[in-house]
């Protein structure tokens, strides 16, 4: 399993209290540690409006990265006329870079089952999905021998707690791409469909799984409520930042070590970054990828951007899968958004045009930049390709894709026009061949930067 990063003094623990447990599926001892008690409080003294106004109050976002509220989506599933609604918590983790989620289901499964639970309860669903990812055999076997104490011991199932509703929850483990991450992608997917985005609105609150009323949230999302509904909202709301509250977890690859940790929303980038340890002697850090394969490269002046969802998304990054890596100089930006870029090329599920052809224009854009083989006009071409693909996108992956090139651009500006108008790469990663701008550009006009390219040297 992944390795738990130790929190600072004076850190909160939501999601990873039980982190350490001999056993995390012993049923007596989550309960000895409160699990279930606030399931208990929504059904017997709150009820299923009392439950949301509760999450409302809490300021509770979701934690897949979006940051949309939590309550809202469940008040809307709840007003939907339907004869059947569903909850799905989605435990997929399809950065494969982040442990996040796999962390949490395998060391806190019971928090995960009861904020399914609450969320099915408060908006009239008689069945619930784990989404698990089919490769993450352990995480699989936890969580279904958790839902099966459960259901023993009468805290889901046909008369949960007493309450006359019956509750089913299914350990659904689904195999597919990085597209799993999306919402409506995994909803068809857990209907046995092809896994490609829909149109939205209308969104899964009203019309989601098997067109019924389906709330899809995080597994980190539904883990916070149980702790929401024991200690009130107002506790709740006073972690974090006022528009971010609470904790997530954050998978963080430092210079000296790697591992997950449970962190306050507002944090700096620049105290995440020091729980991977400091970095060696004449190995200063250059860049923090922050956000997965989609998310931004920013360089050490913006570590001090507080990591919550509007700041993230200003600095050019996002919440994403909740990964922040870092990369000394030995790393070359142009390459590492090349890559990343690739990737979500590769991963994309192709069905829209902007998906399809033009994130891999902008990863071919990449390519040419670290073989030299630039062409006139490459960068212009390159902001022009992302504005067209930001602006016509049919869902989140293709406008985050291009993240990683923009970012670079915009922070790295010299390293790209090393490689852009020189053929050069100051990290020397890159192998530019000889014919690079020059050779390609003949004829065709200036850079963007307005100077002639030069010839590119090998």
């Amino acid at each position: 399993m992944t390795a738990i990063l130790p929190a600072p003094k004076g850190w909160p623990s939501i999601l990873l209290a039980r982190r350490g447990a001999a056993d995390p599926t012993d049923l007596d001892a989550a309960v000895a540690a409160g699990a279930f008690d606030g399931l208990r409080r929504a059904v017997r003294e709150l009820g299923p409006a009392g439950t949301i106004a509760e999450v409302e109050a809490s300021g509770l976002r979701g934690r897949g990265g979006a940051g949309h509220r939590t309550a809202a989506k469940w008040q809307a599933a709840a007003s939907t006329p339907a004869r059947a609604r569903y909850v799905v918590a989605n435990g997929y983790g399809a950065d494969p870079g982040s442990a996040t989620d796999r962390t949490l289901l395998e060391t806190n499964p019971y928090a995960v089952i009861e904020g399914v639970a609450i969320a099915a309860f408060a908006i009239g669903a008689e069945e619930a999905f784990i989404s698990v990812r089919s490769t993450a055999t352990e995480t699989v076997r936890r969580l279904q021998a958790a839902v099966d104490a459960a259901f023993a011991r009468n805290f889901i199932g046909d008369d949960a707690l007493g309450s006359g509703r019956r509750l089913e929850i299914e350990v659904r483990p689904v195999q597919g791409a990085y597209m799993l991450g999306e919402e409506t992608v995994l909803l068809k997917a857990l209907d046995g469909k092809r896994g490609q985005p829909e149109q939205r609105p209308p969104h899964p609150a009203t019309k989601g799984f098997r067109n019924a009323p389906t709330v899809i949230q995080n597994v980190q999302t539904l883990a916070a409520v149980p702790w929401i509904l024991r200690s009130g909202s107002a506790a709740f709301a006073a972690i974090g930042t006022s528009d971010a509250p609470g904790t997530i977890l954050v998978d963080v690859r430092g210079h000296a070590r790697s591992g997950v940790a449970e962190v306050p929303f507002g944090t700096p980038l620049r105290d995440i970054v020091a729980l991977g340890g400091a970095a060696r002697a004449g190995r200063a850090l250059k860049a923090v990828v922050v956000g997965g394969p989609t998310g931004g490269i920013l360089p050490a002046s913006a570590l001090d951007t507080p990591y919550t969802f509007e700041a993230l998304r200003a600095a050019g990054a996002h919440v994403g899968s909740g990964s922040v890596i870092v990369a000394d100089g030995r790393a070359c930006v142009v390459d590492l958004g090349r890559l990343l870029t690739r990737y979500a090329a590769d991963e994309a599920c192709g069905k829209t045009i902007p998906c399809r052809i033009g994130v891999r224009r902008i990863a071919e854009i990449g390519e040419r930049l670290t073989t030299g083989t630039s062409r006139g006009g490459d960068l212009d071409l390159l902001t022009d390709l992302c504005a067209d693909v930001v602006g016509s996108g049919l869902c989140d992956h293709e406008r985050l894709a291009t993240l990683p090139m923009l970012s670079g651009l915009r922070y790295f500006r010299d390293e790209v026009d090393a490689h852009y108008l020189r053929g050069q790469c100051p990290a020397g990663v890159c192998r530019p061949i000889a014919l690079g701008v020059a050779a390609a550009t003949r004829g065709r006009g200036a850079s963007p930067s307005g100077a002639q390219p030069a010839r590119a040297q090998a």
